[in-house]
């Protein structure tokens, strides 16, 4: 009895196995590559899948999400010799399990091998400064490369990313003074175009005073040479309205001469020519009003001592 219930055992054992070796739950977003007797039959998708056991066997799970890999840095010569280290990180995802199993032998290092190649190819035709400046052309160049290559593995290369661009230290020496050259020249540059503009307004400023200055004391001169001619417009209608007769006339002229007389400075003044008529027509009508006393023997009036006084003459 004993031997039989050892066989039982072992049976059960073995059918255990089979059950666990038939039944194969395959996680989402995975595949897995079947083998029967060391050849491909198919690929398991995500779920509940049934395979012959200990006839096919699983070869290779695969994860089908995106994949980041970080590379290390890698020296490489630019056009003007000099050397940079460059940090990438893929971005890739496995599109066809199958042919990742079977048409490379480890796509990971494939694709850092490809990337590092690709990478000093691309670098070896820049200088430094295009370098530094050209990450985004240096990207897709890379990824042009690894999709074209990297397809017939069953790999999509969907972002390449330069994570660093390292030169040398006395190269980062030279940059970091020549950029304060630049800094220290635009501030210098910033000031000067500060105070030129500053001046410009204040000219500004100083010209439309100027201007307006001008403009008003015209307008004033203006509103004067107005309010004159008003008044001898308004003097001169008098007259004519008085109607004044030869007589008033000439005693006027009279009375002005002490004022035309007046000042220091006064060397040489104009008579007017009608004062002569004016003198006479005065001494006749004093003439006149003598006629007219009879014999009292009153005389003209003489003029005042201060419209007998005389210019003196220049020199």
């Amino acid at each position: 009895m004993e031997p039989i219930i050892i066989v039982l055992i072992i049976l059960v054992v073995l059918v255990f196995i089979a059950l666990i070796k038939t039944i194969q739950v395959i996680p989402q977003a995975s595949a897995a590559i079947v083998e029967r007797f060391g050849r491909y039959t198919r690929t398991l998708n995500a779920g509940l899948n049934i395979v012959v056991p200990f006839i096919d066997t699983i070869r290779n799970r695969i994860d089908l999400r995106e994949q980041v890999v970080p590379f290390p840095p890698q020296p490489v010569i630019t056009q003007d010799n000099l050397v940079v280290n460059i940090d990438t990180v893929i971005y890739y995802q496995v599109t066809d399990a199958r042919a990742a199993t079977y048409e490379v032998a480890s796509y990971i290092q494939a694709i850092e091998q490809l990337t590092v190649t690709t990478l000093r190819n691309i670098i070896g035709g820049m200088d430094l400064e295009r370098t530094l400046t050209s990450r985004e052309e240096i990207n897709a160049a890379l990824r042009g490369v690894l999709d074209e290559a990297t397809g017939k593995w069953g790999i999509r290369v969907n972002r390449v990313e330069l994570k660093a661009i390292e030169p040398p230290t006395s190269i980062q020496d030279s940059m970091e003074k020549q950029m304060r050259a630049d800094r220290d020249k635009r501030a210098a540059i910033l000031q000067a175009e500060g105070v030129r503009q500053s001046e410009i307004l204040r000219a500004e400023g100083e010209k439309q005073s100027q201007i307006l200055r001008a403009e008003g004391e015209a307008k004033a001169a203006a509103l004067r040479a107005e309010g004159e001619a008003q008044a001898v417009r308004t003097v001169f209608e008098a007259i004519h309205a008085g109607d004044p007769d030869q007589k008033l006339l000439s005693y006027q002229y009279l009375q002005m001469l002490p004022k035309i007389a007046e000042g220091d400075a006064n060397k040489l003044w104009i008579v007017p020519s009608e004062i002569g008529d004016a003198l006479k027509g005065l001494s006749g009508a004093m003439g006149n009003f003598g006629g007219l006393g009879g014999n009292g023997g009153t005389s003209a009036p003489s003029v005042p001592a201060q419209e007998r006084r005389e210019k003196p003459s220049i020199d």
